[in-house]
């Protein structure tokens, strides 16, 4: 019998979201694989983590050309990026404490082009006169990030309904937190 491998991920990432202490026992359970078999395809936790990174990467990439970053005004463009992400903002929040991800050597190139496609969303935001120039392009990169895996979290938790995860990503982002008369 032939292994979904991608129904593996996304059952591994599906708990690991979760649980991010998961054993790779409770991995295998969750995927309804053999411990062997998953041993098979990822031949311990971190390769099963670098997999879920290309996945997660593979995904935000799709979500950002769907999102179409340079067509019309800047802030109409994270709106439609952060509702294309939601899918895999789960996937992305996991991915985003792992740290093993982003020390040393082996660091996956697609994070560095996901960031600049981010940090050239905001400077074109910035250049356009539509966001704020006293914060960083990589800064407000890093605070989407940040709030897309806080976004996940709670819709994961239930504390944050589905259908307003956009909705509060983008208006926190754009608008922050200050109550303007």
């Amino acid at each position: 019998m032939a292994v979904d491998r991608e129904l593996v991920l996304r059952s591994a990432a599906a708990l690991l979201t979760r649980k991010a202490t998961a054993t790779m026992d409770e991995v295998a359970r969750a995927a309804g694989v053999s411990r062997a078999t998953l041993h098979r395809h990822f031949a311990g936790r971190d390769a099963l983590v670098r997999a879920l990174e290309s996945l997660g990467l593979a995904e935000c990439e799709a979500a950002l050309d769907a999102a179409r970053p340079d067509d019309g005004p800047a802030a109409e463009a994270l709106r439609r990026l952060v509702r294309e992400i939601e899918p895999a903002a789960a996937l992305l929040a996991f991915l985003y404490s792992e740290n093993q991800l982003f020390e040393g050597e082996q660091q996956n190139e697609g994070w560095a082009r996901l960031d600049a496609r981010l940090t050239a969303l905001f400077r074109r935001g910035q250049e356009s006169g539509e966001f704020r120039i006293d914060l960083t392009p990589t800064w407000l990169t890093e605070a989407l990030y940040g709030l897309l895996a806080s976004g996940a979290w709670a819709v994961t938790e239930g504390r944050l309904a589905r259908n307003d995860f956009t909705r509060m990503i983008v208006e926190l982002l754009l608008g922050g937190a200050l109550r303007r008369e």
